[in-house]
Formats: structure tokens, sequence, C-alpha cells
């Protein structure tokens, strides 16, 4: 066999390799499960809409349900919609089978400052985008990756919080805080609370 036949078959191979690899990650790309929701609309259209399964609401109760996956929350007002990272912890509350709000961890775990701070940065980023405007910004100014918000956030006593409302219509509480993960004792780890709900005096 020539040098020319051994590099033409190294090639190959590796071009083998890299298709696998790229097919791989579409196929987890695409098999990433989403809970797709507006609040305020009936419990089945979100089930019937959504690719991650979830149990039906319970008639004339007000209580919640929780993916049977990890997921990431696709909320899909045609305005103010946006996307969060896959989560673990995720709740949807309803109410007499009408979606009521939102509770969720938008991470698997809990994560590094960096990180955290990347997840949080994407989200305001994405409401400032689709007209979200914070609430509230003189005592509760939005996350922003600066030593003073970095001080604040390593701090166990303090953490942060924003809120931010869309329009009339929906409003959100933003909360991060230092997590003692027992995983990983020595490192700092972080937990981002996200709660969605319609803003008062919406029906």
């Amino acid at each position: 066999m020539s040098w020319m036949q051994r590099i033409g078959g190294r090639r190959g191979s590796l071009v083998l390799v890299v298709a696998t690899i790229a097919a791989w990650m579409t196929i987890e790309l695409q098999s990433e499960k989403e809970i797709a929701l507006v609040i305020g609309e009936p419990w089945e259209d979100m089930r019937q809409r959504s690719s991650a399964s979830i149990d039906p609401a319970i008639p004339g109760r007000a209580w919640f349900g929780m993916p049977g996956s990890d997921a990431r929350l696709r909320f899909i007002d045609p305005q103010y919609g946006f996307v969060t990272p896959q989560a673990r912890f995720f709740t949807v509350m309803f109410d007499d089978e009408m979606i009521d709000g939102v509770r969720m961890s938008p991470q698997i775990e809990p994560l590094l400052l960096d990180d955290t701070l990347k997840v949080v940065l994407d989200l305001q980023e994405q409401w400032h985008k689709g007209g979200w405007t914070p609430n509230r910004a003189k005592d509760f100014p939005s996350f922003a990756d600066t030593p003073a918000w970095r001080s604040r956030l390593r701090d166990v006593n303090k953490g942060g919080k924003a809120y931010w409302l869309a329009g009339d219509k929906y409003q959100i509480l933003l909360v991060v805080n230092r997590f003692r993960y027992s995983k990983r004792p020595m490192e700092e780890r972080y937990l981002i609370t996200l709660g969605i709900h319609k803003s008062r005096g919406v029906r």
C-alpha cells in the first residue's frame, strides 16, 4: 500500500469519526425534552404540545405537576417568549386545570459562579430583547458580571434577586444563592431559582 493510500484511509476514518460524533450530537440535542407553555392556558394544551411527559391536572384543585424527566422551559408567548436551559427541579402550578405559574431551577446541578452568571445573563438578555423590563430595579438591580455582584453572590448571607415584568401580563422573580453541594463540597456552587406568574391585576 502506498503512503497516499494510507493517508487516504486515515482521512476516511477521521471523516467517519467526525460524522458519527456530529450525528450523536444531533440525536442528543433532539432528545432534549421541553415543557412548552404560556401562563393562563389550559393544562392539557401544554401536555399535548410538550415533548416532556407531565401528568394531567386535577379538576377543581390548585396544585402542581412536574415533568417526568429533565426538561427545559419554552415560554411561548408570541412577544415575551424565552427558553431556559434544561432543569431538574421544575414545577408547573395549576388552578382548576389552568396553568397558574412556574417555579424551577434552570440547571441540572448546582453550578460554578461563572456558569451561573452565564445562565442568568442569557436569560436577562432574552427578556430584554423580548420587551420585558426590570421591576423594582432601585432596590433589586438586574444581575451583572461585575466584581460587586460576584462578591455579593459569594456571600452566603446575601445572594441576589431581580424582578422583571412583561407589560401587564407576567412577572418574574430571579434568585441566585450560594449552595452547599454534597457531591462537590470543596467548590463554590450556586442555585438559580426562577418564578413566573401573572402580573398583579392580570386575570
